[in-house]
C-alpha cells in the first residue's frame, strides 16, 4: 500500500508548447480482467503490456494468493497459469488491494464462485468506499458475507458460493464493476446468468470472456441499455492479450496538450472502444484538434494513435447518457472547460460521488481554490470558463490519482503555478507520468 503518512507534494508552472510522442501505460481495466480471466482459465495466458502500477500488481498478488501461477517475465509482459473456473484455493492472509475498487469488486465476483472464503481489504480510501451494490448480487447467487465493517464496507470475509445460482440481475447503477462483478460469479453456475443494464457501462469483461472462450450473448435492451447473457460452467483457456493505452491515462497528457498554446503530441496504442471514448468526443464538439490514424485491435479492443494540438476550447453541455463512456474522466474534462471560453454543463456524475473520493466535491474544489467559477447543481458541474486560469492553489487530492493529475495538467497553463498537496497515489495507475509529461515539455518542480 502506498504511504499516505509521507506526502509527495508537486507544482506544475506554466510551460512551453508540449511535443514528442508517447505511449501511456497499459489500460487498467483490461489489465486486472487478463489476470483474473486467466487465473480462471485452464492453461497459460501470456500478457504483453500490462499495466504495472500499483493496483494491478495487488491484482497480481491477488490472484496468486488465491492459487494461479503469475510471474513477470520481461517489462510489463506477465504469464499467467489458471487453476480453472471455480478452482481458486483459500488464501492464508486477507487480499490487500491496496487503492483498487476495480480489481476488488472484480475479485469478489470471481471469488464468490468458489466454495472458499477470502478476507477482501484495501487503504483507508478503499475502505471507506462502498460494496452492498456489489455483495447483494453475489448473496443472490449463494455467496455470504461473513463479516465486514460497517455499512458492508472493508475489510470484508466473502463465502463463495459451493453451488451457486444463476439469476436475472438489473444493475441499479451503470456499472461495469458490477455488471462483471456478476458475471465472473456466473462463470460457475449452471445454465444462463443474465445482467440488465438501463445505460451501456464498459463491456470489458465481455469482450474478454469471448476471447478466452466463454458463450456471451449482448442484446440492446431499451434507448441506451444492454442485457448480457452468459452460459455457465465453460471451460475457459488461456489466451495471449495485448494491452492497449489507457485512454482514461491518455486523457491527461491529450488535455495538457489541448490547453498549453502550440502543443503538438502524438499518443500511440490508445484504446478506442466505444464505450471509452466519450472524452474525446467531449472535447472534439469542443473544438480540440485530435486526430486518429493507425487504428488495429486485439482481444476484441481497437486501438489508434491520436495526433492532439493546443486548441482553442469552447462550453458544451455533457449529456448525462454519456457519462458511463467517461466516468474516470470528467476530472479532467472539468480542466478543459476551466480553459474553454463559455460555460460547460457535465449532467448526470452521481457515480462521480462513491470513486476514490467525492469526485464531484473534490473536482469543483481544485478547480475554486484556482480561482475558477464552478458550481454543482445536484448530480450536474457547471464550470464558467474563460479562456484561462489564475492559478496559485494548493490542491487537496484526498488520496485520488487523478485529482493530483488533473491538477498538474491545469498548471501547466495556469497564470501561476499550481501547487498538488500529494502525488504519491499516481503510482497507483500511472507510475511514470511526471517523467513521461517532463519529456514532452512539462515543467514540474
Amino acid at each position: 500500500m502506498t504511504d499516505s503518512n509521507q506526502p509527495m507534494p508537486l507544482q506544475a508552472r506554466k510551460s512551453g508548447a508540449l511535443h514528442g510522442t508517447a505511449r501511456v501505460p497499459g489500460d487498467k481495466s483490461i489489465s486486472h480482467r487478463a489476470l483474473i480471466l486467466g487465473a480462471l482459465a485452464v492453461g497459460e495466458t501470456r500478457i504483453s503490456g500490462l499495466l504495472e502500477g500499483e493496483d494491478v500488481i495487488n491484482t497480481a498478488k491477488a490472484m496468486r494468493a488465491l492459487g494461479a501461477k503469475v510471474e513477470r517475465t520481461g517489462d510489463c509482459e506477465w504469464r499467467v497459469h489458471g487453476v480453472g473456473v471455480a478452482g481458486f484455493a483459500t488464501p492464508e492472509a486477507p487480499l490487500d488491494f491496496g487503492n483498487s475498487g476495480t480489481g476488488c469488486r472484480l475479485a469478489m465476483g470471481a471469488v464468490a464462485g468458489s466454495p472458499i472464503v477470502a478476507t477482501f481489504d484495501g487503504d483507508a480510501s478503499l475502505r471507506s468506499r462502498p460494496m452492498r451494490r456489489i455483495v447483494d448480487p453475489l448473496e443472490l447467487m449463494g455467496a455470504k458475507v461473513v463479516s465486514s465493517s460497517e455499512g458492508g464496507r472493508l475489510p470484508l470475509a466473502l463465502q463463495g458460493a459451493r453451488d451457486p445460482l444463476p439469476i436475472l440481475y438489473r444493475t441499479p447503477v451503470p456499472s461495469a464493476q458490477i455488471k462483471s462483478a456478476v458475471l465472473l460469479a456466473g462463470l460457475s453456475a449452471p445454465g444462463i446468468t443474465t445482467v440488465i443494464e438501463a445505460e451501456a457501462s464498459r463491456d470489458h469483461t465481455e469482450l474478454m470472456l469471448q476471447h478466452f472462450g466463454a458463450t456471451i450473448v449482448t442484446e440492446a435492451e431499451g434507448a441506451h441499455g444492454r442485457k448480457i447473457s452468459l452460459t455457465g460452467q465453460p471451460e475457459l483457456r488461456g489466451a495471449p492479450v495485448v494491452v492497449p493505452a489507457d485512454p482514461s491515462s491518455a486523457a491527461f497528457p491529450m488535455v495538457a496538450a489541448l490547453v498549453v498554446p502550440g502543443s503538438d503530441i502524438e499518443l500511440t496504442d490508445v484504446m478506442t472502444n466505444p464505450l471509452r471514448t466519450g472524452l474525446i468526443t467531449t472535447l472534439r464538439e469542443m473544438g480540440a484538434s485530435i486526430e486518429d490514424s493507425d487504428v488495429r485491435g486485439d482481444a476484441g479492443e481497437p486501438m489508434a494513435r491520436f495526433r492532439v494540438r493546443g486548441s482553442k476550447l469552447k462550453g458544451v453541455e455533457v449529456p448525462p447518457e454519456r457519462a458511463p463512456s467517461m466516468i474516470d474522466e470528467y476530472l479532467v474534462l472539468a480542466v478543459a472547460a476551466a480553459f474553454a471560453e463559455g460555460t460547460t454543463v457535465m449532467r448526470g456524475l452521481h457515480e462521480l460521488r462513491v470513486k476514490e473520493s467525492d469526485r464531484l466535491e473534490a473536482t469543483a474544489a481544485m478547480l475554486r481554490v484556482n480561482g475558477v467559477a464552478v458550481e454543482i447543481a445536484g448530480d450536474d458541474l457547471i464550470v464558467e470558463g474563460k479562456g484561462h486560469v489564475p492559478g496559485g492553489g494548493v490542491v487537496a487530492t484526498h488520496m485520488d490519482h487523478r485529482i493530483a493529475m488533473s491538477a498538474l495538467a491545469m498548471g501547466l497553463a495556469s497564470d501561476k503555478p499550481v501547487t498538488v498537496d500529494d502525488t504519491a497515489f499516481i503510482a497507483t495507475s500511472f507510475p511514470d507520468f511526471v517523467p513521461m509529461m517532463q519529456r514532452l515539455g512539462a515543467e514540474f518542480g
